[in-house]
């Protein structure tokens, strides 16, 4: 799909139903992180799941900033003209969500599933103490990897046993998903404090969320999702022995989590 502002979104999207968007976070794209759930809910919804820009097979011309990359998904709804839509979303694509949600109070989405992401509610000291976990002067060093080394640093720090990989899959993975729009992706990043901030003075959305939390974040601790399920009063899923990766660690639970929630929004 071409995007206004000039580049391109790419997306799969399968099954029908209700319309289902899935959000994918930093690194990786829709397949790397969706892949399981994105067949498993095709059957029951109608999944659309996007590259975001800069990841993946998409790209912006626009700003590389979190009011671009909402904006992109925006378009990708109203050229598919979906309505009454559920979205679910994991660390960056949790920030898009809540831009969704709170700058435009759009009606078209009826409930939100939120994975590992604090919205606006991190601080700078937050961001200080993710620093000092990883060893790394700034947040960028640590989610933007420069070759396979820091790659490992980045896998150790997202899930909870990491896989092993030879030399030459780390090369590959690097090459694959990480080694291009390095400038955008720094942007993105260093941006992310002014985007919470402007995100902190909208109002709180009334529609109806879901956090599921991997007990053993180490990205986004959970004691995020407790601040956050209070703050915004939505009920919170602490998955146990699971890190920040929680849909590819846990797919056959966030699978089940999302499918109940989407049905009756009591969890079973």
């Amino acid at each position: 799909m071409s995007l206004e502002e000039g580049g391109s979104l790419s997306y799969w999207r399968g099954g029908e139903g209700q319309p289902l968007l899935l959000l994918h976070g930093f690194g990786g794209n829709a397949v790397t992180t969706w892949q399981k759930e994105m067949l498993a809910l095709s059957k029951d919804y109608d999944v659309i799941a996007p590259d975001l820009a800069w990841f993946g097979d998409s790209f912006s011309a626009g700003e590389a900033n979190l009011t671009t990359e909402t904006q992109a998904i925006w378009q990708l709804v109203n050229q598919l003209q979906l309505d009454n839509i559920n979205i679910a979303s994991i660390s960056y694509g949790g920030f898009i969500t809540f831009n969704m949600l709170n700058n435009t109070q759009d009606s078209r989405i009826s409930k939100a599933i939120i994975i590992a992401s604090p919205g606006p509610y991190f601080s700078d000291d937050d961001l200080a103490a993710l620093n000092k976990r990883f060893a790394v002067d700034k947040p960028e060093d640590f989610f933007i990897p420069k070759n396979s080394y820091e790659l490992r640093r980045l896998f150790s720090g997202i899930f909870v046993e990491p896989k092993m990989m030879p030399d030459f899959i780390a090369d590959q993975i690097y090459q694959t998903y990480f080694a291009t729009w390095h400038k955008q992706k720094i942007a993105m990043i260093q941006s992310l404090p002014a985007d919470r901030d402007a995100l902190l003075e909208a109002p709180v959305s009334s529609t109806p969320a879901l956090l599921i939390w991997g007990e053993k974040d180490r990205i986004f601790p959970v004691e995020h999702g407790i601040y956050l399920s209070k703050k915004i009063q939505a009920p919170l899923i602490v998955i146990p022995d699971t890190g920040h990766g929680v849909t590819n660690e846990q797919p056959d639970l966030v699978v089940h989590l999302i499918k109940t929630f989407i049905e009756n929004e009591k969890i079973q």
